[in-house]
């Protein structure tokens, strides 16, 4: 793969230099327009497999063997794996399982480009928190056995519950608010601060960089993010910034966000159910609805091409992950298939390249 990505920057530069006699272009102007397509090259789309874990849809969870060749169908360049079960969890991916997911990925020219765990630091009772920390460990070796920098954490994570009716957020979410309750902001801060700091010493043993993502609760938003990054002050923790989670979308914020992470961002993740419109448009058919023309409002193309360019401003050269990690629509009462879920990947993938290609 890097060799046909060094011929194909080689042919790039061959092929331009020969257009340039004719439009006077010089050798630096050559060297810069090289430059911004090696640039480009570099923001890649990749698929997380929360999206094919068999919570939020009807029938079962996709294998990771399964996924990797799915992926590389739908035109994806990697695959972030998640760390919990029946795809992630430590427990079932000793050294050997690491290394032979690695090379099925490459056998179809993909990436296993990050790990994401599910951590919570903020726990009142301290053999909770000290059982994340241990979790953690075990996900930084395996996430070095797959050859990976990125392990994405939170500081507080209430967690999925796996219900008759389907995946739910709610229940896990009352069950942290009733254990939080009768403690101050500050104090679950720093609980989650100590679980940070102590893992980030761990990550370094292993040789993964902890990516924390703006992901409520704890956080409210990425001057929280920041602000946990520079008080654990270390190396081995970066940045997940990620703009669906973002209260304000603006371009000036986002703009100040990026800012923020420069020479920290490591990886970003995008969501949303999508859908072809008659003109063959890609738009997000969750967050959408019609305008004054009566055409579906591109809610994601609002915004996220915004967010890219601000990525671009801080020269961020990583991944553009696509999850599909909330409860979906209902068809005849029933939850959807996997089938739905493939298409809002397919096109997930098709509409990132795009953006990313045009910002």
């Amino acid at each position: 793969m890097n060799t046909s990505n060094q011929m194909n920057r080689r042919k790039f530069i061959r092929n331009t230099a020969v257009s340039a006699t004719a439009l006077g272009l010089s050798a630096p102007t050559l060297k810069a327009m090289a430059g911004e397509q090696k640039k480009k090259a570099n923001n890649k789309v990749g698929l997380y497999s929360i999206t094919f874990l068999g919570v939020w849809y009807r029938g079962k969870a996709m294998s990771l063997d399964d996924m990797i060749i799915k992926a590389a169908e739908f035109g994806y360049d990697g695959i972030e794996i998640d760390g919990k079960r029946p795809h992630g969890n430590p427990l079932d991916m000793p050294t050997a399982r690491c290394k032979e997911l690695k090379a099925k990925a490459n056998d179809k020219g993909l990436e296993i480009y990050a790990v994401s765990g599910n951590n919570d630091f903020s726990s009142p009772v301290p053999e909770y928190r000290e059982c994340q920390i241990v979790y953690l460990r075990e996900l930084m070796r395996m996430t070095s056995d797959l050859g990976v920098k990125p392990l994405r954490v939170f500081l507080g994570w209430p967690g999925v519950t796996l219900h008759p009716e389907g995946g739910r957020y709610d229940i896990a979410q009352d069950i942290w608010q009733n254990a939080h309750y009768q403690f101050e902001p500050e104090q679950i801060w720093d609980w989650c601060r100590e679980g940070l700091i102590e893992s980030a010493k761990y990550a370094g043993d292993f040789g993964v960089t902890l990516a924390l993502q703006n992901h409520k609760p704890v956080i409210n938003d990425w001057k929280d993010m920041a602000r946990m990054i520079r008080e654990v002050d270390s190396p081995n923790l970066k940045a997940c910034l990620d703009a669906p989670i973002m209260d304000d979308k603006s371009p000036e914020n986002m703009m100040e966000a990026a800012s923020a992470v420069k020479g920290m961002q490591m990886l970003s993740h995008f969501g949303g159910e999508f859908s072809r419109d008659a003109n063959g448009r890609i738009y997000d058919s969750q967050e959408g609805h019609l305008g004054e023309t009566g055409e579906p409002e591109i809610k994601v193309q609002d915004y996220y091409p915004n967010f890219i360019r601000a990525m671009n401003s801080i020269g961020y050269e990583g991944w553009y992950s696509y999850e599909l990690c909330h409860p979906l629509p209902l068809e005849n009462g029933q939850k959807v298939g996997v089938d739905f879920v493939e298409n809002c990947a397919s096109l997930a993938c098709e509409l990132m390249k795009g953006m990313v290609a045009n910002s």
